[in-house]
């Protein structure tokens, strides 16, 4: 699914338009000129689908070279293993998350707790996966003629990353599990959730001024984006919680 001229939709699950695994966060596809980069991977239950659309979409799969990570929960980051063992992909993380991953600590990526929760099967494992490159907040990385920059945002999470990238002069922003469309948040009862470092994170991507906001669940805005970052950041100006997906 098409989004902007680089960007595409190219999976999700049950918390957003069914495209591939219910579990599977919003996975997006970046057209650099000199390859594919994706923003997160999915739980990697099934990582055909995503393929398939990326071929319905006119994008040969042969041509990933990157993948970049927002942070290490199974769904965002369960599929990474498939896609760098497949396709040789550059695996690009916090370095939190590098930790993370390299170990396959499911203990540090809270999965236990998800399993007991039922977002996952109780069957799933989290396979380790080698991390190329970590990038620390406004640190840049460029992806052919995509340049992606980090922000820390940590809350939701330990490890956290948003990535802004600009597209035909407009900002975008892939924010993971920090802020959603309606200026909602996502507040999990796990060891490394922060309503502080929430706060700072919200604080951060307040000041950038996006364009389109592309979150790793539910609505995407094209437009106005931080419209929505700015109704979570001023309900926590105002000593309040914003609206949580869960």
């Amino acid at each position: 699914m098409r989004l902007t001229q680089r960007i595409y939709l190219v999976g999700g699950g049950e918390l957003g338009f069914g495209m591939s695994s219910d579990p599977d966060c919003h996975i997006y596809a970046v057209e650099t000129g000199t390859g594919l980069a994706l923003v997160d991977a999915g739980t990697g239950l099934n990582i055909e689908s995503i393929l398939a659309n990326l071929r319905f979409d006119g994008l040969d799969p042969e041509r990933l070279r990157w993948l970049f990570l927002t942070h290490a929960h199974a769904d965002h980051a369960g599929g990474a293993a498939a896609f760098r063992e497949r396709f040789d992909v550059e695996v690009i993380a916090s370095t939190e998350a590098a930790a993370y991953l390299r170990a396959g600590d499911e203990e540090k990526i809270s999965l236990p707790v998800a399993k007991r929760g039922g977002v996952y099967p109780a069957s799933y494992s989290f396979r380790a996966c080698e991390v190329a490159h970590e990038l620390c907040d406004g640190e840049t990385y460029r992806a052919g003629e995509a340049e992606f920059r980090a922000y820390t945002t940590p809350g939701h999470c330990s490890g956290m990353l948003s990535f802004l990238i600009e597209d035909a002069g407009r900002k975008c922003l892939f924010s993971g599990d920090t802020v959603f469309h309606g200026g909602k948040i996502l507040i999990s009862n796990i060891w490394d959730c922060s309503l502080t470092e929430y706060a700072a994170s919200l604080r951060k991507l307040a000041a950038l001024n996006v364009d389109a906001l592309l979150p790793g669940h539910l609505a995407i805005a094209l437009s106005g984006g931080s419209r929505h970052i700015r109704r979570a950041n001023d309900s926590m100006e105002r000593f309040a919680l914003p609206p949580n997906i869960l």
